[in-house]
Formats: C-alpha cells, structure tokens, sequence
C-alpha cells in the first residue's frame, strides 16, 4: 500500500521504523506515470517491510526544494533518516525491485 507524503506526515515517515520509499511525481508528468504503475506493484510486494510513498510536486513544493528534486520522476530510497539512493526517471520493474531488496 502507498501513502501520500505531505509535509505533515514526511518527517514521522522518514524517521520511522521501517525503511521509506518516496515516488516524487506529477500528473502532467509522462515519465512519472509510466513509473507509477511499477512503483504501485513494488508496494504491494513490500507491503509491511518498506513503506512506499507518493509525492506530488506540484502539491508538496517544499518537500521538493527541501530535497533538492530537479527532474521527475525522482525515487528516493531513504532508512534511518538518511537518503541511501536515488533514481531519476522511468526504470523498469527489475531495477527499482533491486534497490528496494537492497534498502532490507
């Protein structure tokens, strides 16, 4: 299950217990959509291990400069508080799958 990242939330999710996943994202943005449909089935297949959020840009300004996200799609792998990777742009399902097994 995703959930959506705000800045109410990003925080507690960030430092939380399990290791976070962050799609940052726009609907007007091609690449991100192809993208989300992975990331959606990535979720589901690490449901209870990896919490997995989506960030939409355009709603979330701040989250965006704070993090220093330029291009979308960004993914960011994030544990402990700390940004572990990062992808920019569409992947497919065998790449982001490897870096989530490796945020384990």
């Amino acid at each position: 299950m995703e959930v959506k990242i705000t800045s109410e939330n990003f925080e507690s999710l960030k430092n939380g217990a399990q290791p976070l996943v962050v799609d940052l994202w726009a609907p007007w943005c091609g690449p991100c959509r192809m993208v989300g449909p992975v990331i959606s089935e990535l979720a589901q297949d690490y449901d209870g291990k990896i919490v997995v959020g989506k960030c939409d840009v355009d709603e979330e300004e701040e989250i965006a400069a704070e993090l220093g996200v330029r291009n979308i799609p960004t993914i960011l792998f994030i544990k402990n508080g700390q940004i572990v990777d990062k992808h920019v742009g569409a992947a497919p399902k065998s790449l982001l799958d490897e870096k989530f097994k490796a945020l384990l």
